[in-house]
């Protein structure tokens, strides 16, 4: 089926919701469905333009000039809409606006603070593990240790006080509903908005942050005259939206995909030098963040389908990232595969900034286990969490076996 866009060309459309309840439980027929389409379909239901192969979307990525990030990388439209909030300087905007934040996000988060953080945290995950072990051979993966875990360490490397940390994952999980259109999922969020916002914009202050971490040094950059004492809280902010969810949801998609592929799991245990490996390919395979938006600065061609100024394009990186015209088998978790391509993290100059922590968080965790699990399997069916753009577990139920 085809409709005329706007420009006079014609695209493969759909009615399809990509945010619908049915499809976010289960969103691989839509993906397969997408991809086989054509490299541009036109969504009637929400008027974008839908990329879902991998080199189109991957295209689409690296090409900020013609595709921008600063008109929103949601459904909505900046140019003509408000945002809910002030926008991201790192995720919504581009050059050059967005630069400056990214270097100095790109040096707080570099090898030398990972290198600092790696034996403690380390330390922290061998902990964890030995306490949700005394408690028994069965327990939820998502409750007892994807979501622990990154709220214990990564607030501590931020230098956020300890109270009132339970908010950060419904506050990100309100802020990655809101690139999506105005469901339910979204009105679910929206009575404590003000109260999540309030409190996450005050541990953003320098005088609420501890006087070391990624937060301090981050407003040593201010200081320094590398961004603004404007922009500051505003980095800050960006690492306690982006920094938690997406790393818990990561998480839980690396303990899903051993516990649902065994082999792998005594793989990795042989080698536990593939526990970094082993969590980029459960990103692409699970992709915790399903999907982005960008706004065409100028009309675009793809394919034969010409992309007019000023509409949204919406690219599936999870369909993506199994496009069977990029990767082999792209439905199994393999850790002889090089997962390195994957957009999961996106890809080009707004690629996630802080991916290597979540690797660092993710390697802590799957290495503390490996020393003590022999096996792990699911001890009755996952439950999914819905958000209009990540990819989540409510409850992961597992039973492992120990050394």
């Amino acid at each position: 089926m085809t409709a005329t866009v706007p420009t006079g060309t014609t695209a493969p459309t759909s009615d399809v919701d990509p945010f619908s309840h049915d499809v976010l439980e289960d969103p691989l027929p839509m993906h397969a469905a997408l991809r086989e389409a054509g490299p541009v379909v036109f969504l009637s239901r929400y008027d974008v333009f839908a990329l879902a192969r991998y080199d189109d979307v991957h295209a689409a990525l690296v090409n900020w000039q013609d595709f921008q990030s600063s008109a929103g990388v949601g459904l909505s439209n900046f140019r003509y809409e408000e945002p809910w909030r002030p926008p991201s300087l790192l995720l919504e905007a581009d050059p050059p606006r967005h630069d400056a934040p990214r270097r100095v996000l790109q040096k707080v988060l570099g090898p030398r603070a990972l290198r600092r953080l790696r034996d403690g945290w380390a330390a922290d995950a061998d902990a964890l593990v030995d306490e949700v072990l005394s408690r028994g051979t069965s327990f939820d993966a998502v409750a007892d240790l994807a979501a622990t875990f990154p709220l214990r360490v990564f607030p501590d490397a931020v230098g956020i006080p300890q109270d009132g940390r339970e908010k950060l994952l419904p506050y990100g999980d309100h802020a990655f509903n809101a690139f999506g259109p105005a469901n339910d999922l979204v009105a679910r969020g929206a009575p404590r908005v003000a109260e999540l916002s309030a409190w996450v914009n005050a541990q953003c202050q320098r005088d609420v942050l501890a006087p070391t971490g990624f937060g301090a040094d981050i407003w040593a950059a201010s200081d320094r005259g590398d961004i603004t004492p404007e922009q500051a809280p505003l980095v800050v902010r960006s690492l306690l939206t982006a920094g938690v969810d997406t790393t818990v949801h990561g998480i839980s998609a690396i303990l899903h995909s051993f516990a649902t592929h065994p082999d792998q799991w005594r793989r990795l245990r042989e080698e536990p030098s593939l526990a970094r490996v082993a969590f980029d390919e459960a990103v692409r395979l699970e992709s915790p963040v399903q999907t982005f938006f960008r706004t065409a600065t100028t009309e675009v061609r793809i394919g034969d389908v010409v992309i007019p100024e000023g509409r949204k394009i919406l690219m599936f990186l999870a369909a993506a990232n199994r496009d069977p015209r990029r990767w082999a088998d792209p439905d199994r978790f393999d850790l002889s595969r090089d997962p390195s391509g994957h957009v999961g993290f996106g890809m080009g100059i707004h690629q996630c900034v802080g991916q290597h922590v979540a690797r660092l968080e993710a390697e802590s965790i799957l290495t503390a286990l490996a020393r003590r699990v022999s096996t792990i399997e699911l001890d009755g069916p996952p439950v999914r969490h819905h958000n209009n753009t990540l990819r989540a577990f409510e409850r992961l139920p597992v039973r492992v076996a120990l050394d």
